[in-house]
């Protein structure tokens, strides 16, 4: 390039450096035009770097020579003559060593990886690592400085063509390098770097790098122990890549981490900013290294050092991060990742601990730690509530108001996953959370509280209503905008709990939410908005449609106006709203749906930075980096890409701005993947035209990175399919391998283009509620559509069933765990909700293909009854039994080579001290009896004694207690129609009798009345001094006020029964009300 043209093109790079908006963009237009398309400009660049007094002109050529030498994999680079290319790869080395700003050096030493990135590949610069060596090595720290970020910039760009284990020596010289941390923090970054490149087989590697990582961690303490938050950043980043590999890099040195990220997190000293950093990747350890945390019972060491962190302050403004906020995230993941005993065992103690302490900040984390505890491990909690609810008690009368509004959020943390408890504790926590809705300063947190309760509270909310809905609507009027969302909640929850009940407060209440539904302002109005939508939309469930309907148009309105405002969490409120007015409004809303569709369409299309979005960062980021605010380091942000778009640098872009943007458009995308399932089932064949389009879009997103549109997508394909079978009004399908009734064209259409990618999405599924989602979808689906569906997959569903069931998937893999591990027995309850759903699925299979399933059924039963052990689970044991009894109801006399070992099995069960385990068992032990071509009745009498203890119970015995005792009448029942000479009837019918009417499972009164229809036929004089009980349970089953109990099928054949009855006993049927039935009543 002539002197001219290179004085030109420094010229308009200074000009492009200006704070003048129109100067910039004038440059920039020049520069594209006149030098960018052309190789010359990249000599000239480079001699730029080399001469320019300016350093801001230095830094822009370095930034600039980059691109145009990586522009169009490298054409550009590749069309400049071979001596200007030497020359460049020559001098710029040496010229980055003389530069004095560490700015331009480091946009420099890019430039030369990006050369690197194409001469290495054609061995066209062998000179290049020899020299990295050479300055790696060197006395000068400088040099090493400039060397080492060579190096790491080079080996971001191009790994091949470098000998790896070569380098590893000089990584331990620059690691520990003794006068610059700098060269120890870009060493570690590099060491990042080629993790990702080492083979698990390659133990020579493995082994090098394993003896690195002291040092490596000793780098990231220094970063945090200085403040340097740039530098823990990048590292912090390089840990976490180390964790999510799946090589067994950090395995052995997990205890070592963990004590490390610990010291980190929990020294006050340190920066705020800095020690969260530290406890996330604490949390991703948790999360990714599960395995090692479990097996070496890590859990108590962590808590321990935790809960001192959850005492400290937290800030005002929920989206702020903290230590303390960084520590209840830990223990929550503890909680859901790992075998409760040993989470909660530990944790129970220091909870106990902490709140005896005379620190209003300590009983403050206790209560916290509680509540986020709960979540994973609600079921191993529930027989130790009696321990847990005097602190509680006492935790909502605290002297000091932050701990009684910490027990508020304890107390909604047990409300959702410990509903009986809970509801069996409402006249003490009722008074207390009304009283605390009295005080301003837990106002907020009280109703958070009392929502939560309200939602569990069923019948048992008519003794409150009023009083609530007094003391709510008066807040309506009075509290700020926050205390009013959470106000709008909990009278939405009120309206759930009392159903028609709720209408006399519904007018009054909807004319004054009503208001809600113009705010227009960001934040506080936002959320007040969003839920008055959800909070309208569940009074509509609980008054009706006829009750709702002159609201309905302006409502649907407002949910329009919603989705125009601009704003990710309205549309989501407005598509939630949707669902709830297509299930209330059914076939009713499809006029509707040419609106509704194509926005929820738009937004499953959007990308997760839109335009708007993407136009706001690079603004941002232009503002920043060439505005002048820091006139050293000015960065040019607005040349046009090949498409003509902004062009930026990654690091220039605030990625918590994106991050936030993304995650709230990635929960909207979700609601929205959610609602096309629930108005296709809602307003059926009216939703026929948007199927197809609607199928292409769930599809596209069973492979979005977050995992809850996964699962969203996964829901509603599944939903599709069986709402389209649905909606054709099918012939019954009959189980067998061979399909008897074939599918319609159109749902065999849909079938192959769905479950395929469903299929696939399983082989790379790293989630387990998103996998769990798919097992029970298609379990439903299977159910619903019967074997057809099964006919080209079967070999792939089981397949993927007995993956799950051998905890063989790969959602539940470790990267540390070794192929050759055994799957540890006693696991998270999250992973025992993953087992029960493929369990699921294996019984839909079973139903779907009857007898033809017993060959199968040899290969799945061991892996099924495994989970059956006094060391498993209660969700283990209970689904192990469950699933048995579901796959002989599908198997029916095929069940027959298996009675035996299935018998034993049962009798074990029914020896279980859990009321869940006890009542599938007894399920399970009636199906076994009824369904084997072998005759069980010679086990009758220890049957009916294990079954015995089921029949003590009272109304007041807890829900699963009553359920037993159903099942145990339904297995009774079973064998009275299967053998009736076999059992001692005089003691069995009055045990069998006063058990009756059933409670909770009336799915058991089909058999319960076979029997009583079987014993009239057979031995009619045993049942009559029952007589007058019986009619009375008679009653209660036909009663037309009441929920269907029984089927038409028993329903026509009991209205036979009393009519029979009537001939013998007319006034006995007249005082039991049921002459309504008699034929000609």
């Amino acid at each position: 390039m002539d002197t001219q043209a290179l004085q030109k093109l420094h010229d308009l790079l200074h000009q492009s450096t200006s704070n003048d908006t129109a100067q910039v963009k004038a440059a920039t237009a020049q520069l594209n035009q006149e030098f960018y398309k052309q190789p010359l400009c990249i000599a000239g660049l480079a001699q730029i770097i080399g001469s320019s007094p300016e350093q801001a002109v230095r830094q822009l050529a370095a930034v600039e020579l980059r691109k145009r030498v990586s522009q169009n994999s490298g054409n550009l680079w590749t069309l400049l003559d071979q001596s200007s290319r030497q020359e460049i790869k020559t001098q710029l080395p040496n010229l980055i060593l003389s530069e004095s700003n560490k700015l331009v050096r480091h946009s420099a030493a890019r430039v030369i990886a990006a050369i690197a990135s194409i001469e290495i590949s054609n061995g066209t610069w062998n000179e290049l690592l020899p020299f990295l060596q050479q300055t790696c090595q060197s006395p000068d720290v400088n040099h090493r400085d400039v060397g080492s970020f060579i190096l790491f910039a080079v080996l971001e760009s191009i790994v091949e063509g470098f000998q790896l284990n070569a380098l590893y020596a000089l990584f331990g010289q620059l690691v520990n390098d003794p006068e610059s941390i700098e060269v120890r923090i870009t060493t570690v970054r590099s060491l990042g770097v080629i993790a990702q490149y080492i083979e698990g087989e390659d133990k020579v590697a493995l082994n090098a790098y394993r003896a690195l990582l002291p040092s490596i961690f000793n780098v990231i303490g220094e970063t945090v122990a200085t403040g340097n938050e740039s530098g823990a950043r990048h590292l912090f980043d390089v840990l976490e890549t180390l964790l999510i590999l799946e090589i067994p890099i950090l395995g052995k040195n997990i205890p070592e981490l963990v004590e490390f990220l610990l010291r980190c997190g929990g020294d006050t000293s340190y920066e705020p900013d800095l020690r969260v950093l530290a406890l996330n990747a604490l949390n991703w350890t948790v999360q990714y290294k599960k395995s090692k945390v479990q097996s070496l019972d890590l859990a108590s060491q962590i808590l321990q050092g935790l809960m001192p962190i959850t005492t400290e302050a937290e800030p005002e403004d929920i989206d702020d991060d903290a230590p303390s906020r960084s520590a209840l995230r830990i223990i929550d993941g503890l909680a859901t990742n790992l075998p409760p005993d040993q989470v909660f065992v530990p944790l129970r103690n220091l909870i106990l601990e902490f709140f005896r302490s005379p620190e209003p900040s300590h009983r403050r984390g206790a209560m916290l730690a509680l509540g986020v505890s709960v979540e994973g491990c609600s079921e191993f909690m529930t027989p130790l509530m009696d321990q847990i609810w005097p602190f509680i008690e006492a935790g909502l009368q605290d002297g000091d108001a932050t701990v009684r509004k910490a027990t508020c959020i304890a107390v909604s943390c047990l409300c959702e996953w410990l509903e009986e408890p809970c509801v069996a504790k409402h006249q003490i926590l009722m008074p207390s959370i009304m009283a605390l809705i009295n005080d301003p300063v837990t106002q907020k947190s009280a109703c958070t509280a009392l929502d939560a309760l309200l939602e569990i509270l069923h019948e048992h909310i008519d003794q409150y209503l009023q009083l609530i809905m007094e003391q709510l609507a008066g807040l309506l009027q009075t509290a700020p905008l926050s205390v009013k969302a959470v106000v709008t909640g909990a009278i939405g929850s009120a309206a759930h709990a009392s159903k028609e009940r709720f209408i006399p407060y519904f007018q009054p209440t909807i004319n004054v939410l009503a208001s809600f539904l113009t705010l227009e302002g960001d934040g506080e109005e936002t959320e007040l908005r969003g839920i008055t939508m959800d909070a309208i939309g569940t009074f509509a469930e609980a008054v009706g449609k006829e009750n709702f309907r002159p609201y309905f148009p302006d409502m649907m309105a407002q949910a329009f106006n919603g989705l125009e405002m601009g704003r990710a969490r309205l549309r989501e409120c407005s598509f939630l709203f949707f669902g709830v007015m297509a299930q209330v409004f059914g076939e009713d809303f499809a006029p509707y749906l040419g609106q509704v569709v194509p926005a929820l369409i738009e937004s499953c299309k959007q990308l997760e930075q839109g335009e708007e979005q993407s136009a706001e960062l690079i603004a941002s980021a232009a503002q920043a980096f060439s505005s002048g605010a820091s006139p050293t380091e000015p960065i040019n942000v607005t040349e046009l890409d090949a498409n003509g778009n902004p062009s930026i640098e990654l690091e220039d872009v605030d990625l918590e701005k994106m991050l936030d943007v993304n995650s709230a458009v990635a929960v909207e995308k979700e609601i929205a993947a959610d609602t096309i399932g629930t108005l296709f089932a809602a307003t059926k064949a009216h939703f026929l035209p948007y199927v197809e389009q609607c199928t292409l879009e769930l599809i596209e997103l069973l492979n979005h990175y977050y995992e809850g549109i996964r699962k969203s997508a996964t829901d509603s394909l599944l939903q599709s399919v069986r709402t389209f079978y649905e909606i054709g009004e099918p012939t019954k399908w009959v189980a067998g391998r061979n399909v008897a009734v074939p599918l319609e064209k159109q749902v065999q259409d849909l079938i192959d283009h769905v479950l395929p990618p469903l299929l696939d999405m399983y082989e790379t599924e790293d989630n387990k509620s998103v996998v769990s989602a798919l097992c029970m979808g298609l379990a439903e689906t299977i159910n619903t559509v019967g074997p057809a569906l099964l006919e080209s997959k079967l070999e792939t569903i089981c397949e993927l069933a007995i993956q799950i069931l051998e905890q063989k998937a790969l959602c539940q893999q470790d990267p540390d765990q070794d192929d050759d591990d055994i799957a540890p027995e006693y696991q998270a309850e999250y992973d025992s909700v993953l087992v029960s759903s493929a369990g699921d699925l294996v019984a839909a299979v079973a139903n779907a293909l009857g007898a033809d399933f017993e060959p199968a059924f040899k290969k799945f039963y061991p892996l099924i009854a495994k989970y059956y052990k006094k060391n498993r689970s209660l969700s283990d044991r209970s689904s192990a039994i469950g699933c048995l009894a579901e796959i002989i109801s599908g198997l029916k006399g095929a069940i027959t080579p298996h009675t035996l070992p299935l018998a034993e099995l049962f009798h074990k069960a029914l020896e279980d001290e859990e009321a869940e385990v006890l009542s599938n068992a007894a399920f399970a032990t009636g199906l076994l009896v009824e369904n084997s071509d072998i005759d069980l009745s010679g086990q009758y009498l220890p049957i009916l004694a294990a079954l015995q203890p089921l029949f003590n119970v009272d109304d007041s015995s807890p829900s699963p207690r009553l359920n037993a005792k159903d099942n145990a009448a339904g297995a009774v029942a079973r064998m009275i129609v299967r053998n009736v000479n076999a059992l001692p009837l005089d003691r069995v019918l009055s045990i069998f009798i006063n058990a009756l009417p059933l409670k909770t499972d009336y799915l058991e009164n089909r058999p319960v009345f076979r029997a009583i229809f079987h014993l009239f036929r057979v031995n009619g004089a045993a049942l009559y001094p029952y007589t007058d009980r019986l009619l009375q349970v008679f009653a209660i089953a036909l009663d037309p006020s009441a929920p269907d109990q029984v089927g038409d099928e028993i329903r026509a054949e009991l209205i036979h029964l009393i009519s029979a009855i009537n001939v013998e006993e007319p006034a006995k049927i007249q005082a039991a009300g049921l002459a309504v039935f008699l034929p000609g009543a």
